[in-house]
């Protein structure tokens, strides 16, 4: 028997137990039908979503509107400070505090690490962590997850292989918490030497003695997993330029080095080059698949909070 979910706001997966997780995918399970058919309910009929996106976001971001619109409510929003009054020199706080008055729940992506906790902190409405910075990305990892047990049928037991930005991939960074929640998983990270895992994660995973190893080359794990888990290498989060593109490419998956393998390819996307072309049209390729489940994670997600915590 799965228990109530608890949690006020999504902030972080470390906030999470396996039962909160185990709700949030049932309940999307149940609102996929919706998502795939383009019916619409009307669990969420009058109430407004607050959209405030600090940084760039594609997938995200409409994800979240099309699942709101799915259920029958509406968004309001940017996405960019350009088009609000923080330009002008207004304080996240007090911007935030306007959306409040405005909304049943925030979406918050900003590049800081702690911002929506802040603003959690400041408003009495649910507030849901959209990425901050190279921290976490909670709702992500729910897709994820949800993904994984779609594609493969579990999520204990399995093998997987975080590649590519580590350090700065906030995904990664919530996946790998996510999973210590999880029976009798292997993880690998691959990643050049500059990119490897924060130490504060290999802490967390270390506290529950987690299953990990750290490899440079992809060919030392590809037979051993069911999951490769890659990510772009963030030009946006460097500094020098010159140290982005002395690693840029260092990982490339292609069609050939797939061949014979037992697994599947995901992916949070933006793609750059990490991936080839020549992998869409395998069996392998998840990611597009991966995007889609946004939809009804972010469905369960909006229901489950909003109708828990009514203004």
């Amino acid at each position: 028997m799965v228990k109530i979910f608890e949690l006020e706001n999504i902030i972080s997966i470390k906030d999470f137990t396996r039962s909160d997780i185990d709700y949030i995918l049932n309940e999307a399970s149940t609102l996929e039908n919706v998502a795939q058919s383009k019916e619409i309910s009307e669990e969420l009929k009058g109430k407004i979503l607050g959209l405030m996106f600090f940084e760039p976001s594609t997938r995200t971001k409409m994800s979240f509107e099309t699942a709101m619109k799915r259920l029958s409510g509406q968004c309001i929003g940017f996405e960019n400070t350009g088009s609000s009054s923080v330009s002008k020199g207004e304080s996240i706080a007090d911007t935030a505090k306007m959306y409040e008055g405005y909304c049943d729940a925030l979406v918050i992506r900003h590049e800081l690490e702690g911002v929506s906790k802040f603003i959690s902190d400041v408003v009495d409405v649910p507030v849901i962590n959209a990425g901050d910075g190279a921290g976490q990305h909670p709702t992500q990892t729910l897709l994820d997850l949800y993904t994984i047990k779609k594609e493969i049928g579990n999520i204990d037991n399995i093998k997987i292989a975080l590649i590519g930005d580590l350090k700065y991939g906030r995904t990664v960074h919530s996946l790998a918490n996510a999973l210590t929640l999880y029976d009798n998983v292997e993880l690998y990270f691959v990643s050049p030497p500059e990119l490897k895992m924060p130490q504060e994660i290999l802490h967390d995973l270390d506290k529950v003695g987690m299953s990990y190893k750290e490899v440079s080359n992809i060919s030392d794990i590809i037979d051993k997993v069911n999951v490769l888990y890659v990510t772009r290498i963030q030009k946006e989060r460097f500094v020098d330029i010159e140290d982005y593109l002395k690693i840029k490419g260092a990982y490339i998956i292609n069609k050939k080095m797939l061949e014979g393998k037992d697994l599947i390819v995901m992916h949070p996307l933006p793609r750059i080059d990490e991936i080839a072309c020549d992998v869409d049209d395998t069996k392998y390729n998840k990611y597009f698949t991966q995007a889609a489940n946004a939809v009804p994670i972010r469905m369960a997600i909006l229901k489950t909070l909003i109708k828990n915590n009514p203004k």
